[in-house]
């Protein structure tokens, strides 16, 4: 009944749209739907009356039929723009539930550890480092004629092999040692004596411990033991000028070390000075009592085999690769009693033609006054030779 109240006071309302009070118009706001079926009614020729129900529709369908007709503006919306915004959900307030599916069981996936095992080799420090070279080459060499161990300039065959074998605990240890064999003859056609002698003759060993006093130097003791192969003859000669231990020099010096090292080490080397040194010098020919000329030439007493000196010495190695092909190798010794002197540098210049292939220049300048004085050179001595033949290193 309230509906139909509503609508016969908008119908109403519609029929007069001046305000009686005030004289003034006014505009409903209520929107309106246009419904097909109430012209339809309106327009039926054959209409039933079903009562009470009929009537109350009747009156609904001519209120709305009355707004269409006087108060178009009113119409908002129409039945079929109703029809196709759907009809209202009736299952909004049902709850919402998730539709699960039963699928094989899977095992749950391991957590990774945070860290991953892994193998660690634990290995020895390499303390030992090893190299060597070597070579065979023809060369021409130069000897003076008062060089203490004899010889002749020509043309000759040498060999050569060192090895080196250093040890370094990377703490405050360096041993290094270094052995050097050395070996040439010659043949010569003014000498109707000999088919060959020996031109070239060296065993050297050096060994040196040092323990490290600051980044550069360290407290070492050095130890040079030095003699020859074979015996050393002078041309159409027969006499022995030197032979196996005779002589064999040995030398102890107790001092410091220092290390050089150039920043692209292109140079490297070392310095040794001993303040405290000793020179032993032995001759070991059973035949020189008969030929008191043989210690003398060593400046040993004929009625001895030995000679002690006590002073001091200075010895340096350098090795400086000045280009890919050129390096110089240098050896330089020195020691004194405060009553004779020994000086020796020894100058190797190397050229690499090839991998195999090197040619080398040997200057070897000595002194030594517990010699003979020569009317010439006085105590100086000199040898020289170039060579070219196969080298190796290793």
């Amino acid at each position: 009944m309230l509906f139909i109240a509503a609508i016969a006071t908008l119908s109403a309302q519609a029929a007069q749209p001046q305000d009686s009070i005030s004289g003034k118009y006014y505009r409903l706001f209520t929107p309106v739907t246009l419904y097909h079926q109430i012209a339809a009614n309106q327009l039926s020729l054959d209409g039933e009356d079903n009562g009470e129900d009929y009537a109350a529709t009747a009156a609904v369908d001519q209120a709305l039929m009355n707004v269409y007709l006087n108060r178009p503006d009113l119409v908002e919306v129409t039945e079929s723009q109703l029809q196709e915004s759907g009809s209202l959900r009736d299952d909004i307030d049902k709850p919402i539930t998730n539709k699960v599916e039963l699928v094989d069981k899977a095992t749950p996936i391991a957590d990774e550890p945070d860290t991953v095992a892994t193998e660690v080799m634990v290995t020895k420090p390499k303390f030992w480092t090893k190299k060597g070279d070597g070579f065979l080459q023809f060369m021409q060499n130069y000897i003076s004629g008062n060089w203490y161990k004899g010889g002749e300039s020509n043309y000759a065959l040498m060999g050569n092999v060192t090895l080196e074998a250093n040890y370094d605990n990377k703490a405050k240890w360096k041993w290094d040692n270094k052995l050097e064999a050395k070996l040439g003859f010659q043949t010569s056609r003014s000498d109707s004596v000999h088919k060959f002698k020996s031109n070239e003759d060296l065993l050297r060993l050096t060994s040196k411990l040092g323990l490290q006093a600051s980044k550069h130097w360290y407290y070492t003791l050095q130890f040079i033991g030095y003699t020859q192969f074979a015996r050393g003859f002078k041309s159409n000669d027969n006499k022995t000028y030197s032979d196996f231990m005779s002589p064999f020099n040995l030398n102890l010096g107790l001092g410091m070390d220092y290390k050089i090292e150039s920043k692209d080490k292109r140079l490297t080397g070392s310095i040794n000075l001993s303040p405290f040194a000793v020179n032993y010098r032995y001759v070991d020919r059973t035949w020189f009592k008969e030929n008191e000329w043989f210690p003398k030439r060593y400046g040993i007493d004929p009625e001895k085999h030995s000679l002690t000196d006590f002073g001091s010495q200075v010895t340096a190695n350098a090795e400086w690769k000045i280009s890919e092909t050129v390096k110089w190798k240098s050896r330089f010794y020195a020691f004194t009693s405060y009553k004779r002197a020994e000086i020796e540098w020894e100058n190797t210049f190397e050229l690499r033609v090839s991998k195999y292939i090197t040619a080398n220049i040997f200057l070897y300048p000595r002194f030594d006054d517990s010699n003979k004085r020569d009317e010439d050179l006085g105590y100086w001595q000199f040898k020289e030779y170039s060579s070219i033949g196969f080298s190796y290193s290793f």
